[in-house]
């Protein structure tokens, strides 16, 4: 009877185990998170729910030339097979936020298979100037333990009137199969984290729906283009560790030079595209905003996409990329801005220049009448800088009516390299057909404001510098 009994107790025992160990699931953050939209005392945490540990491995071959596409890649095997893929967890996170003095623990937010599994957190009542350590932790059930975490780091900005040092970086143009590191992912982001910035802009095409591998000619597919590339491990770290901005660009809505009007690509929609990029990148509010870093530097971040004609549109007062509203916000904002240094970053160019069959910016003639209006307003303003993302290889460049000084960021690896064969022209002050990124540092010497831009390899290996102090 004793032995019945222990053998009863013993299969109960087991039944249990095999119970907790099935309600148990494990989740991850394969997908890393970023600290979105930081100001002195708000940001937002997003992060992506994952059902796996480590993204689907890297199988396929590449072609040799630019763009690296796959080789032999089955555009209709299942998702789920593709090489990068990272499958969604439902469940639950929340992040704590702590400084030296204080810690601050979220509710815990819902990861849902309606919204790809992302989750935006908002932090609030933030102290500016103010190391802050962050973890994240996931679980797949309310009544489970805490089974996925990870930690980073951000710094909040100065007040706008504190004189303190500040330093950014900035890339554009990234392709999951132009990848330069087989196990990170990408070099620029290993040489962008070592250098500590204190914030990172992404000046668009962080995705290519129209390339293979697969082209995304479907939600799911689209979604994919995101979990593929967010599971390089060189992003999964860098993003842990410095505050972004993003602005969005074609490639990460659509297609080549889409717009509102552009006719669906296969069955993803401009719409879905949308709402796949919100899902991604969360904002406060408008998809244009302006962030201020101390006294001696402002940024403005423009939206192009969203509001502009169409590219073959005849040009006039109406052609817009920006839109009314838009246009009246950057007069506005810089008219009423103090900061010494006033940095305006676009996705595509406003100097240029640019190929002439082109027709998707304000370097082009299809948008001639609204870039001499931007270019002529930037110029107004004293210490005022544009930067770009779109074009595949770095340059500064000056404008010969206005004078007005842009730096292109150039593509993150340098096998995303190709659309330029015209060689130097008269507006540029320097020209370099790399991958890498433009990294930007301001500080004061003997009291005077300067700020310096510098053209990186991808490598970290310094290019091409620009020093300018302060004109009052």
């Amino acid at each position: 009877m004793k032995k019945r009994i222990l053998h009863l107790s013993l299969t109960k025992l087991l039944i249990l185990l095999i119970l907790l160990s099935a309600s148990a699931q494990e989740v991850y953050f394969t997908n890393g998170f970023r600290v979105s939209e930081l100001t002195p005392n708000e940001a937002l945490i997003w992060t992506r729910l994952c059902g796996q540990q480590k993204p689907n491995p890297v199988v396929h071959e590449r072609k040799p030339k630019v763009f690296r596409h796959p080789l032999n890649f089955d555009e209709d095997m299942p998702v789920d097979d593709m090489d990068g893929a990272v499958r969604g967890a439902e469940g639950y996170v929340r992040v704590i936020v702590e400084t030296s003095e204080s810690t601050e623990t979220s509710e815990w937010y819902s990861a849902e298979e309606k919204e790809d599994y992302t989750v935006h957190i908002p932090l609030t009542g933030l102290t500016l100037d103010t190391e802050y350590t962050v973890r994240l932790e996931g679980k797949a059930k309310q009544s489970d333990e805490v089974s996925a975490s990870l930690n980073g780091r951000f710094r909040t900005p100065p007040a706008d009137t504190s004189v303190a040092p500040v330093t950014f970086t900035s890339s554009t143009c990234q392709y999951f199969w132009s990848y330069d590191d087989s196990v990170a992912g990408f070099k620029t982001y290993q040489s962008m984290v070592e250098m500590a910035p204190d914030f990172f802009v992404q000046t668009g095409d962080y995705v290519y729906y129209d390339k293979p591998g697969p082209s995304a000619t479907t939600l799911e597919k689209a979604r994919h283009k995101w979990h593929a590339i967010n599971g390089w491990p060189s992003l999964v770290n860098f993003f842990r560790q410095t505050p972004t901005y993003f602005i969005k660009d074609d490639h990460d809505l659509l297609s080549n030079d889409s717009h509102a009007q552009t006719a669906d690509y296969g069955e993803l929609s401009y719409p879905e595209g949308l709402v796949i990029w919100n899902e991604n990148v969360p904002m406060k509010e408008l998809p244009y905003r302006t962030v201020r870093w101390g006294k001696d530097l402002q940024v403005w971040l423009l939206e192009g996409r969203e509001y502009r004609s169409a590219n073959q549109a005849p040009d006039g007062p109406g052609k817009t990329i920006l839109g009314q509203q838009q246009k009246y916000w950057l007069t506005q904002t810089l008219d009423s801005s103090d900061a010494t240094f006033k940095v305006v970053i676009s996705a595509t160019p406003v100097v240029g220049p640019d190929r002439k069959n082109k027709t998707d910016n304000h370097a082009n003639a299809a948008f001639q009448t609204e870039g001499e209006w931007l270019r002529d307003l930037l110029s107004q303003y004293n210490n005022t800088f544009a930067i770009n993302g779109d074009r595949h290889w770095q340059y500064v460049s000056q404008d010969s009516v206005t004078q007005l000084i842009e730096f292109g960021s150039g593509p993150v690896s340098d096998s995303h390299v190709q659309g330029w064969n015209a060689g130097q022209q008269p507006q540029h002050r320097y020209l370099n057909l790399i991958g890498g990124f433009l990294g930007v540092a301001v500080k004061r010497e003997e009291g005077q404001p300067q700020i310096t831009f510098t053209h990186y390899s991808v490598d970290g290996e310094a290019k091409n510098t620009e020093r300018f102090t302060a004109n009052n």
